[in-house]
């Protein structure tokens, strides 16, 4: 049997799977480190990783899987890389990394990118860049240049933390469109290199890696990559993207209209356009998805985050007196929709982007403590989460997305009914839940080198569907609690 790998690079572990190359069949996943990896923090707000963590841990991966699976290294047939987006590597003319690697979730950089985006312009920054350059891998680079000088001069490339791994494997420096455009690299009027960005913040462009396809033979395993992997010399890497353009890969989500969702400690919504609109720019991400080709209709992922997502459901299962989220679940399910009158406002993970980066916190409203009880707390929690989901649809329903069918992992938030059914209900669209991960559509996304859509679909259909929810047909009720959810975020948002 041959297979493929798959991995996915993610800031607290590497999880790495197989797939069989006909059928696309999962074999399984493991996962390095054991506990969580660690972060580097020198000051408040920043984040930085050993890119050389990365690998090791991929490598016992790799090991760990061979092993518990009795698969040799002449039977994986091609890689597949998903990997944390934003970050920052740089690497001197041997290769070396030249500092740790500033990671997404690092901060330092969000002075730099706002800057930028005044000095050049909000309208050139939304039609060029399709987003502002904000804190992400441009701004970041920036911020090395004026920081870190000594660093700066001696850069040879910068890499993504995907890019810096497929090196790694193949001694062979090269990115994507996607992850250019994740880094705010690319611009999509002049469908090149962002020039522009790059004089602005005084970047030299010889340091932008050569660009390969998303899909196809992007480098091959050498012979150091052999020896400290296990993966054979000659092995291809076939595919590389960054987290969130994968998930929705994993989830057959390639089209305009298709939206993939997910729903742990912060949400995701991600929605594939054919438009080039930008005017939520700066509430909405949007970069190059996986499917995205220079001179074709334009394939774009539009991501709108939620911060305040499961880390509240989670809030609650630690502060409030149960044992379990399915008896959280079990007290929700008897109370009716609205949570009779108690509204729950989930923002308590900081700023949210799509609350134009207002920081509101948690708030718990028209709570009765004669007639309400921890029930009401758990289901207006999940309502409150769900129709935080809707707010942001709405806001990518106002840039252009028309969604035509809404996929979701199984898990976290997905597996309750009460917050997958109020969603369906509110947009009116069915949500089909499957059972896969990043690590397996990275697997499964190596063997699209050979452009058979259709059949990947098909494996995801056939071996991940879980169940779908269906949108019920009474909406009202669900519209009424909604619009007094949203009554009192604005009185909120308003005061701010």
């Amino acid at each position: 049997m041959n297979y493929y790998l798959g991995l996915d690079i993610g800031s607290s572990s590497i999880k790495a799977a197989l797939v069989e190359v006909e059928s696309g069949k999962s074999l399984g996943v493991v996962q390095e480190p054991k506990e969580e990896m660690g972060m580097y923090a020198a000051k408040n707000g920043w984040a930085e990783q050993s890119p050389n963590d990365w690998w090791k841990h991929i490598c016992n991966a790799i090991t760990q899987l061979k092993k518990k699976y009795n698969v040799s290294k002449t039977q994986i047939k091609g890689i597949g890389i998903s990997y944390q987006m934003h970050g920052l590597v740089v690497i001197d003319k041997e290769g070396n990394p030249l500092r740790k690697s500033i990671i997404w979730c690092d901060s330092r950089a969000v002075e730099t990118g706002n800057t930028a985006f005044n000095e050049i312009g909000n309208d050139i920054c939304a039609t060029n860049l399709l987003n502002s350059p904000a804190n992400f891998t441009a701004s970041k680079l920036k911020w090395v240049k004026d920081n870190e000088p000594d660093i700066y001069n001696k850069i040879y490339k910068f890499m993504l933390p995907g890019d810096y791994v497929a090196y790694k494997f193949s001694n062979t420096i090269n990115t994507t469109i996607s992850g250019l455009s994740e880094g705010i690299f690319w611009n999509f009027k002049e469908d090149n290199v962002a020039d522009f960005l790059l004089e602005h913040y005084g970047i030299d462009k010889a340091l932008v890696p050569d660009i390969v396809e998303t899909f196809g033979v992007q480098s091959t395993v050498d012979e150091k990559g052999e020896a400290e992997s296990g993966i054979a010399a000659g092995t291809p890497i076939f595919y590389r993207a960054g987290d969130q353009p994968n998930n929705a890969l994993s989830l057959n989500v390639f089209n305009p209209g298709e939206v993939a969702a997910t729903g742990g400690t912060s949400g995701v919504v991600y929605a594939v356009t054919d438009s080039l609109s930008a005017k939520e720019s700066s509430r909405v991400n949007n970069f190059a998805h996986v499917n995205y080709q220079k001179g074709a209709d334009p394939r774009i992922g539009k991501l709108l985050c939620v911060n305040g997502a499961g880390i509240q459901y989670r809030w609650l299962l630690n502060n409030l007196a149960v044992s379990s989220y399915e008896e959280m679940n079990t007290l929700a399910s008897e109370i009716p929709v609205g949570s009779d009158g108690v509204c729950l406002i989930p923002f308590g993970n900081g700023a949210e982007r799509m609350l134009n980066n207002k920081e509101i916190g948690t708030r718990i409203v028209n709570m009765n403590l004669n007639n309400h009880h921890k029930g009401h707390m758990c289901r207006a929690a999940l309502e409150g989460i769900a129709f935080s989901f809707v707010y942001g649809m709405e806001i990518m329903t106002s840039d252009g997305i028309k969604p035509s069918v809404i996929r979701a992992g199984n898990d976290n938030l997905f597996r309750s009914e009460i917050f997958a059914n109020t969603v369906a209900t509110l947009i009116e669209q069915e949500i089909e839940i499957y059972n896969t991960t990043g690590a397996i559509g990275a697997a499964r996304a190596a063997n699209l080198h050979n452009g058979d859509f259709e059949a990947f679909g098909k494996a995801i259909m056939d071996n991940d569907h879980v169940m779908t929810f269906m949108p019920f047909k009474d909406k009202k009720p669900y519209l009424e609690a909604y619009n007094n959810w949203k009554n009192e975020l604005e009185l909120i948002i308003n005061k701010k």
